[in-house]
């Protein structure tokens, strides 16, 4: 029963929309220093700490949005989010926090300044850069060839070996696979599963490994050779009499 208490009770309404009106000014002035600090740090994510005479401000952002404005004096106590995703500050953390807001601003002020003229000594004449097309067109033509020879591989795998398939060599130490598909080759494949693939259907391999596999593609195709004789020896010794 309340009926007979005659107790004032403080209004903490007023106190509450106080607090609220001052944590709304903040957002919206320290919304703007957010989104300098995201054009300055060249991201939409990222946080900064900036020391004043009483403490640490810590102000993160995220797409560009102020996520949380943090106090920490120096004379102790644990932080103050002046502003962040939760709950609003208590009212007199708030009121310890905003006596520094001021300098909290001087600072980033002078951050700011502190990186004016930072590129005047950057020079912008750059060295002019070297065009790779001739590497490009000779890498290319490389592989052209050996395409056109692998394709010949392919058309006479798929004559007697099926429509689809694949041929497999060990050249110097390293396994080379060409697969057909048809009369086409699908690939060819130096070096096992994770190896170059020298032909595919993709994008081409780099100059480098075509530099280092070209000269041995002619051993692999020795090798077919060398198998598609020992096939027509086994067959010269089959006799039906």
């Amino acid at each position: 029963m309340t009926d007979g208490l005659s107790f004032d009770i403080a209004d903490a309404d007023e106190v509450a929309a106080n607090r609220d009106e001052v944590v709304a000014a903040v957002n919206a002035h320290a919304g703007q220093i957010a989104r300098a600090l995201a054009i300055l740090q060249g991201g939409d994510y990222g946080s900064e700490t900036f020391e004043t005479g009483r403490g640490k401000w810590t102000l993160k952002y995220e797409g560009g949005d102020l996520q949380y404005l943090r106090f920490k004096g120096k004379s102790g106590g644990g932080d103050i989010y002046v502003i962040s995703t939760k709950q609003p500050p208590e009212p007199n953390a708030l009121a310890t926090a905003m006596v520094d807001y001021e300098a909290f601003v001087e600072a980033f002020n002078e951050h700011v300044e502190s990186l004016d003229g930072v590129f005047d000594d950057i020079p912008t004449d750059f060295p002019g850069v070297v065009t790779t097309e001739s590497v490009v067109a000779e890498r290319d033509r490389i592989l052209g060839t050996i395409r056109e020879v692998a394709n010949q591989i392919a058309g006479e795998l798929n004559r007697y070996d099926g429509e689809y398939g694949t041929f497999a060599q060990r050249v110097s130490g390293t396994r080379w696979e060409l697969k057909w598909d048809g009369a086409q080759v699908s690939y060819l494949r130096v070096g096992g599963e994770g190896g170059v693939y020298l032909l595919s259907q993709y994008e081409p391999p780099s100059a480098p490994d075509v530099r280092n596999l070209a000269g041995d593609f002619g051993d692999f195709v020795d090798s077919y050779n060398e198998y598609v004789e020992s096939l027509e020896a086994d067959l010269r010794t089959i006799s039906l009499d």
